[in-house]
């Protein structure tokens, strides 16, 4: 019984650690906007689905999962388009902006796959199913075969992810997204658009959301216009948990991990509390606190030096 237990236990944090590295390209494209635009989108609630409705419908049409995954980064980019759009050239603001298209999106992943959901049939292929077959996981891991094809995939994605926007944020249009963020006036001083620059950072972090829906999408093996759901709070709750575990370093490349890491971390705190018994419906309450908690551990760590620091100076003054 003990040995069930135990095994039961690890198949769940695999299975927790394959869904922290998929989920982390989400929260890859969130940092982009909350962190380096200093943008708060909440189009990454629709654009998840979008991206996850997408592929879910062409691979059930017989596309191959590479190009289906190609087109749902694609309409992950649309979306974060039209949210860059609404609030530069309309003046919209752009919580406010994010929200409309947040809206808009769920009706328009429903005309996307024609209902609310669109499962995958056995017979339908996912990168998941082809890694498997590549390195024969079927043959090696015959119980948690799925869930470490979907770790691998994940890892794969990620590191690929790191280098290309490590190069990509070090090149002329990346650094002026990133002034742009840090200081939009004094970018504009110095002959930056920073309203192309704005809509370009959507577009690339909506991109990656809607990437990552696709590759959610494909190792639940359905698609559903209410995937999206709560995305946002988990993609905060990813990069704060990488901070306040990780610290803050110079290197770009260690921001970029550490939400790897985050992503991965609070999944793992999710399954273990799903192993202690939580019912599985208070989980939006369980994400709201961990982000809370995430939140309020800065401050707590600053008001404590400080009081330490003025503590320590009262004895000298004593002294």
């Amino acid at each position: 019984m003990l040995f069930l237990s135990i095994a039961s236990f690890s198949n769940a944090m695999i299975g927790a650690v394959s869904q922290g590295v998929l989920w982390a390209v989400m929260a890859l494209g969130v940092y982009i906007t909350f962190k380096i635009l200093d943008f708060p989108d909440m189009t990454v609630d629709g654009s998840f689905a979008t991206g996850g409705c997408t592929c879910a419908i062409l691979i059930a049409t017989g596309w191959n999962p590479v190009p289906a995954m190609i087109i749902s980064i694609l309409a992950g980019s649309v979306a974060g388009l039209l949210t860059g759009l609404l609030t530069t050239k309309l003046k919209i603001p752009g919580i406010l902006a994010g929200i409309l298209m947040m809206l808009a999106l769920y009706s328009i992943n429903l005309h996307i796959m024609g209902g609310p959901n669109k499962p995958l049939s056995r017979t339908d292929m996912s990168s998941m199913n082809y890694v498997s077959k590549w390195l024969h996981l079927g043959d090696i891991f015959k119980d948690n075969a799925t869930s470490i094809s979907s770790l691998i995939t994940g890892i794969l994605f990620c590191a690929a992810l790191i280098s290309i926007l490590y190069w990509f944020f070090g090149t002329e249009i990346g650094c002026a997204i990133r002034s742009t963020g840090d200081n939009p006036r004094m970018s504009r001083a110095l002959g930056v658009n920073t309203d192309n620059m704005q809509i370009l950072a959507l577009m690339v972090s909506n991109g990656l959301v809607a990437l990552s829906g696709a590759l959610v999408m494909q190792q639940q093996r359905f698609g559903d216009v209410s995937m999206g759901i709560g995305t946002i709070v988990i993609g905060l709750a990813s990069i704060i948990i990488g901070e306040v575990i990780f610290g803050k370093r110079i290197a770009f490349w260690y921001y970029l991990l550490s939400v790897v890491f985050g992503s991965v971390i609070y999944r793992l705190i999710i399954a273990i509390v799903l192993q202690l018994g939580m019912k599985t419906q208070d989980l939006k309450l369980l994400s709201a606190i961990v982000v809370a908690v995430a939140l309020s551990v800065p401050v707590i760590k600053k008001n404590f030096s400080h009081k330490r620091k003025s503590s320590v100076e009262t004895t000298k003054e004593g002294e």
